[in-house]
Protein backbone atom coordinates (compact mmCIF):
# COMPACT_ATOMS: atom_id res chain seq x y z
CA UNK A 1 0.00 0.00 0.00
CA UNK A 2 1.34 3.41 -0.95
CA UNK A 3 1.26 6.21 1.56
CA UNK A 4 0.14 9.47 0.03
CA UNK A 5 1.13 12.91 1.19
CA UNK A 6 -1.51 15.58 0.74
CA UNK A 7 -0.84 19.29 0.98
CA UNK A 8 -2.74 21.62 3.29
CA UNK A 9 -4.82 23.05 0.46
CA UNK A 10 -6.08 19.61 -0.61
CA UNK A 11 -6.99 18.74 2.99
CA UNK A 12 -8.92 22.00 3.40
CA UNK A 13 -10.73 21.48 0.11
CA UNK A 14 -11.58 17.89 1.05
CA UNK A 15 -13.04 18.94 4.40
CA UNK A 16 -14.98 21.76 2.75
CA UNK A 17 -16.27 19.34 0.09
CA UNK A 18 -17.45 17.02 2.85
CA UNK A 19 -19.13 19.83 4.79
CA UNK A 20 -20.84 21.15 1.65
CA UNK A 21 -22.09 17.73 0.52
CA UNK A 22 -22.62 15.61 3.64
CA UNK A 23 -26.39 16.16 3.54
CA UNK A 24 -26.67 15.26 -0.14
CA UNK A 25 -24.37 12.29 -0.70
CA UNK A 26 -23.01 9.46 1.43
CA UNK A 27 -19.57 9.37 3.03
CA UNK A 28 -18.64 6.47 0.73
CA UNK A 29 -19.44 8.57 -2.32
CA UNK A 30 -17.47 11.51 -0.92
CA UNK A 31 -14.32 9.47 -0.28
CA UNK A 32 -14.67 7.77 -3.66
CA UNK A 33 -14.93 11.17 -5.36
CA UNK A 34 -11.91 12.46 -3.45
CA UNK A 35 -9.87 9.28 -3.89
CA UNK A 36 -8.96 9.01 -0.21
CA UNK A 37 -9.74 6.62 2.63
CA UNK A 38 -12.54 7.13 5.12
CA UNK A 39 -10.18 7.17 8.10
CA UNK A 40 -8.06 9.83 6.40
CA UNK A 41 -11.03 12.09 5.83
CA UNK A 42 -12.35 11.50 9.35
CA UNK A 43 -8.94 12.46 10.76
CA UNK A 44 -8.84 15.66 8.71
CA UNK A 45 -12.40 16.60 9.71
CA UNK A 46 -11.64 16.02 13.39
CA UNK A 47 -8.39 17.97 13.22
CA UNK A 48 -10.01 20.85 11.37
CA UNK A 49 -13.08 21.08 13.60
CA UNK A 50 -10.99 20.94 16.79
CA UNK A 51 -8.25 23.38 15.79
CA UNK A 52 -9.54 25.17 12.71
CA UNK A 53 -6.33 24.31 10.85
CA UNK A 54 -4.07 21.46 9.86
CA UNK A 55 -0.77 20.77 11.58
CA UNK A 56 2.29 19.20 10.01
CA UNK A 57 1.20 15.78 11.20
CA UNK A 58 3.07 13.33 13.36
CA UNK A 59 6.63 14.21 14.16
CA UNK A 60 6.20 17.97 13.82
CA UNK A 61 9.51 18.36 12.03
CA UNK A 62 11.00 21.83 11.80
CA UNK A 63 11.23 21.59 8.01
CA UNK A 64 10.43 19.35 5.09
CA UNK A 65 14.16 18.58 4.89
CA UNK A 66 14.12 17.19 8.45
CA UNK A 67 11.03 15.17 7.65
CA UNK A 68 12.73 13.70 4.56
CA UNK A 69 15.86 12.85 6.56
CA UNK A 70 13.73 11.02 9.15
CA UNK A 71 11.93 9.13 6.36
CA UNK A 72 15.21 8.09 4.77
CA UNK A 73 16.60 6.95 8.14
CA UNK A 74 13.48 4.79 8.65
CA UNK A 75 13.88 3.38 5.15
CA UNK A 76 17.55 2.58 5.79
CA UNK A 77 16.74 0.90 9.11
CA UNK A 78 14.06 -1.22 7.41
CA UNK A 79 16.46 -2.20 4.61
CA UNK A 80 19.17 -3.14 7.10
CA UNK A 81 16.65 -5.29 8.98
CA UNK A 82 15.67 -7.04 5.75
CA UNK A 83 19.33 -7.72 4.98
CA UNK A 84 19.81 -9.32 8.39
CA UNK A 85 16.79 -11.57 7.84
CA UNK A 86 18.15 -12.62 4.45
CA UNK A 87 21.59 -13.37 5.92
CA UNK A 88 20.01 -15.58 8.58
CA UNK A 89 17.88 -17.31 5.97
CA UNK A 90 20.93 -18.03 3.81
CA UNK A 91 22.73 -19.42 6.84
CA UNK A 92 19.84 -21.73 7.67
CA UNK A 93 19.40 -22.93 4.08
CA UNK A 94 23.10 -23.57 3.53
CA UNK A 95 23.30 -26.06 6.44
Amino acid sequence: MTKHSYDKEFKEQAVQYYLDNKDHITMNEIIKNLGIGASTLHKWIKLFTETGEFGRGSGNFASDKDKEIARLKRQLRDAEGAIEVLKKSIGILSK
